[in-house]
């Protein structure tokens, strides 16, 4: 069995602080309800194409830098991303199949997922309830997957990362 040279950890960390920032800049009050998902959407596509190098455990310290640069509950955002994670460890089979409208609304489901574990999150802490507006992030997550996929996907072949 031949070893598989394992390289482009820095191009993987890269997507990640990309995602974050993106995640960070600031944009209109109207328009913060319908902010994308990027961190998550990089973390399902990390998973899906590399489930061997980022897993649980790599979602789960993404999640929690989440956590930190967002002021929010220490680990909130942090066990979100692997239950997510994990989910998609266990479907990255299926899921990469998948043409990529089938991928998106999976992304739909899986965003929607997270989102509501962030509201479960939410309601321990005794914070307000979210109207319909919550929702639309799951939406425009799941419109700009083709156009993370592919970007992550050329990113990965142009660099190698195996």
């Amino acid at each position: 069995m031949a070893l598989v040279k394992q390289q482009g950890g820095f191009i993987i960390l890269l997507t990640f602080v990309i995602a974050l920032a993106l995640m960070m800049i600031p944009i209109p009050e109207w328009a913060e309800a319908s902010r994308p998902q990027w961190l998550i959407m990089v973390v399902i596509y990390w998973c899906l194409a590399l489930p061997n190098r980022v897993g649980v455990i790599v979602a789960w310290l993404t999640g929690l830098v989440l956590d930190v640069a967002t002021g929010s509950l220490l680990g909130q955002n942090a066990i979100g991303f692997a239950i997510i994670a994990f989910l998609v460890l266990k479907l990255h089979l299926r899921i990469r199949l998948f043409p990529q409208w089938q991928q998106a609304l999976s992304i739909l489901i899986l965003v929607a997922l997270y989102q509501i574990i962030m509201l479960w999150a939410k309601g321990f802490t005794g914070q307000s309830s979210q109207t319909w507006a919550y929702w639309l992030a799951s939406i425009t997550s799941m419109l700009l997957w083709p156009f993370v996929f592919t970007v992550l996907r050329g990113v990965r072949r142009f660099y190698r990362v195996r």
